[in-house]
């Protein structure tokens, strides 16, 4: 019975279970503002994660190093997207309209040409378990 029951356990897959994810910005320049992270698994929507109504988004004060934690995320693919709020208006702040006058970053350390990196330069998998992350904070100005 011992034996059969073993065997009827491995036949069985539990499901998934959602992790924690840790991110640590580095690079901040200053304790001005805040640091606004958001995670999001869809693709079309990044890296504007306001547009996707299941994004995940977490702001906290300022420091030299920040870090943000977002709890119970299921297994699949996600990107961030993080922004040194530092006057606190809720958006990135440009010169001229084009070049961000606040600091930026994204999953993977990103590389950003032009324009906001393509997903598929941020994109991560959560697997089933808890991972932790460095994202460098970084400024054009």
């Amino acid at each position: 019975m011992a034996v059969s029951m073993g065997i009827a356990a491995l036949g069985m897959a539990a499901p998934a279970a959602a992790q924690s994810l840790t991110v640590t910005i580095t690079d901040v320049r200053s304790s001005d503002g805040v640091v606004r992270a958001c995670l999001t698994a869809m693709e079309s929507t990044f890296p504007r994660c306001d547009r996707d109504p299941n994004s995940r988004s977490s702001t906290v004060r300022s420091g030299d190093t920040v870090t943000i934690r977002f709890d119970d995320v299921a297994p699949g693919e996600y990107a961030i997207a993080v922004l040194h709020d530092e006057n606190e208006n809720g958006k990135i702040d440009r010169v001229l309209g084009m070049a961000p006058r606040e600091g930026y970053g994204f999953s993977r350390d990103a590389p950003v040409r032009m324009a906001p990196p393509d997903w598929d330069d941020a994109v991560f998998e959560m697997g089933g378990s808890s991972r932790s992350m460095t994202i460098k904070m970084r400024y054009f100005l």
